[in-house]
């Protein structure tokens, strides 16, 4: 496996892959902080298109990815990452929609545990569903983090380059 790190305005990612595709994007703050593996090996080209695309969507010029992604999951898990991605560039989502779009109307608590196991954050945009009533629930950067992140998608903040 490879990885890299990517200095970002919500601290340091962590990108893994395979050179091929990328199968995780952690914060290396946090809930689960991923480490990096002695088995790993650091090879920061292999991720360039990635941080290149990192740095257009923190820039707010890129509201989609263009990345390969193999991610390990079950398939509901794997369904609800689907759904994820379909979910509109600064828009937002409840969990009972996100159980509902999936053909699951119940399963929304199952449907928050899949999000929060979802490897490659930022991404794959978990940070888009929240709570029914509107407020921000359960993201395992930090819920400053998720606030960040949608306040970036909505056009709040101004970055600069």
């Amino acid at each position: 496996m490879l990885y890299t790190t990517f200095d970002s305005p919500i601290g340091e990612l962590l990108l893994v892959g395979d050179g091929h595709s990328l199968h995780g994007l952690h914060m290396r703050e946090g809930r689960r902080p991923l480490r990096v593996s002695p088995a790993w090996e650091r090879h920061d080209e292999s991720f360039a298109p990635v941080a290149e695309q990192l740095a257009e969507y923190f820039d707010g010029v890129r509201p989609e990815f263009e990345i390969p992604l193999t991610m390990a999951g079950n398939p509901f898990e794997q369904l609800v990452w689907e759904e994820l991605q379909r979910i509109p560039y600064g828009e937002t989502i409840s969990y009972g929609e996100l159980a509902r779009h999936i053909g699951h109307a119940s399963a929304a608590r199952a449907v928050g545990l899949a999000n929060g196991r979802n490897p490659v954050a930022v991404i794959v945009p978990c940070h888009r569903v929240i709570g029914a009533d509107g407020s921000l629930t359960g993201y395992g950067g930090g819920l400053e983090r998720k606030r960040f992140l949608l306040d970036l998608e909505a056009g709040v903040l101004t970055l600069g380059t």
